[in-house]
């Protein structure tokens, strides 16, 4: 578990920067950005960014489209100790989901509540239970679409997955309270470590990256894939062959 100090304004250095590409600053931008594509309304979602030894982690309960740099987190990596603790503000509950993607070597993870996610986890429970199987071990599958050209083989590998390859995401149960989804999702990194994204059930999807940049571009590649997959559902075309 993280531990908190209480280090006041005395790190706001950790956040304060005139470069747009510093974490704090970034992460700012990219709210911004997620909730005018309507993955992070209603102050759900979140993003962290890894930056040398720290991890940069936005606020619970702050509108997204209003984030400032001095609402940042910041904690040390190794340590789970947070070096900055912004007043009043929690931090925010995907946190050691976030964990769980930095530990694996990520330097990005972007959680979102895009409803094309939503909507395809919700299609793949539909069929699963119509085909009276278990939901415990499911996956979106696609296959055959361009657009998966922007997704890596996996971590450790060279490349990207190709046209003809089958980008499968695995899905996780939703729960109660987000930390409590940790193991679920661990438990899914573990049995397929070449993914990228979990889903999580009627709420969202978790996406992450060897870089903030690469983090980014993977989660509008599947977003978009996503919403190309319900599009094919409504014209009875399949995802795979």
């Amino acid at each position: 578990m993280p531990t908190q100090i209480d280090a006041g304004n005395s790190m706001d250095h950790l956040v304060v920067s005139p470069d747009p590409e510093h974490p704090a600053n970034h992460i700012c931008t990219l709210c911004r950005n997620f909730y005018n594509l309507g993955w992070v309304t209603g102050t759900g979602g979140g993003i962290s960014i890894k930056h040398g030894p720290n991890i940069f982690i936005a606020p619970s309960g702050v509108q997204k489209e209003l984030m400032q740099p001095l609402n940042m987190f910041v904690m040390e990596h190794e340590s789970r100790t947070y070096l900055r603790t912004p007043p009043i503000l929690k931090p925010s509950a995907c946190t050691p989901l976030f964990l769980a993607a930095f530990d694996r070597g990520a330097g990005s993870c972007i959680h979102t509540h895009s409803q094309w996610a939503v909507l395809v986890t919700l299609l793949i429970e539909k069929d699963t239970l119509a085909e009276k199987k278990s939901l415990a071990d499911t996956c979106f599958e696609i296959e055959q679409i361009e657009q998966i050209k922007g997704i890596p083989r996996g971590r450790g590998k060279k490349g990207m997955l190709g046209y003809f390859d089958r980008l499968k995401i695995p899905i996780i149960e939703n729960t109660a309270h987000e930390e409590d989804l940790v193991q679920n999702l661990e438990a899914a990194m573990e049995r397929y470590p070449d993914t990228y994204a979990v889903l999580v059930r009627r709420h969202g999807v978790y996406v992450w990256g060897d870089t903030v940049e690469k983090a980014k571009t993977q989660a509008e590649s599947m977003d978009y894939i996503f919403r190309l997959a319900i599009e094919m559902r409504r014209l009875d075309l399949p995802w795979t062959r």
